[in-house]
């Protein structure tokens, strides 16, 4: 498939634009989240017993004859994994590192589509939720 000069220009941009965000300490501190979150055995076990649980569940569950007690035991158990993996270090960072580039992704597409449209996407078009800075 052949590209037009403009097309040529806008994949350059497309592929700088990239290389820049790796290099961002955002996304740097992203990728080192996802490493030790991958390499972290005590909730790597947490999670893999979170989803026996959650099948043994539904197993139950599904019974005709399914005794509300194990159920009960089961879903105490889903509930204190839960919170266990929820607060683990490595799962909050991860978290917290995925919002951080979520926002900036965010911030470049609106800087991009603000350049193609010559709109803030975030414009409710209501200039008491934003002081009116988008309408000149």
């Amino acid at each position: 498939m052949s590209t037009t000069p403009n097309q040529d220009k806008i994949f350059e941009l497309a592929t700088a634009l990239g290389q820049a965000l790796k290099a961002e300490p955002s996304l740097v501190k992203l990728e080192q989240a996802k490493a030790a979150y991958e390499a972290d055995a005590d909730l790597k076990r947490k999670m893999i017993e979170y989803e026996v649980q959650e099948k043994a569940m539904q197993a139950e569950a599904s019974k005709a004859d399914r005794n509300s007690d194990i159920i009960g035991m089961i879903q105490n158990r889903i509930n204190v994994l839960y919170r266990e993996i929820a607060e683990h270090p490595a799962f909050v960072a991860l978290n917290e590192a995925q919002n951080e580039v979520n926002e900036l992704m965010n911030r470049v597409n609106s800087t991009i589509m603000f350049n193609v449209t010559g709109e803030d996407p975030n414009c409710t078009h209501d200039c008491s939720t934003c002081g009116g800075h988008c309408h000149g």
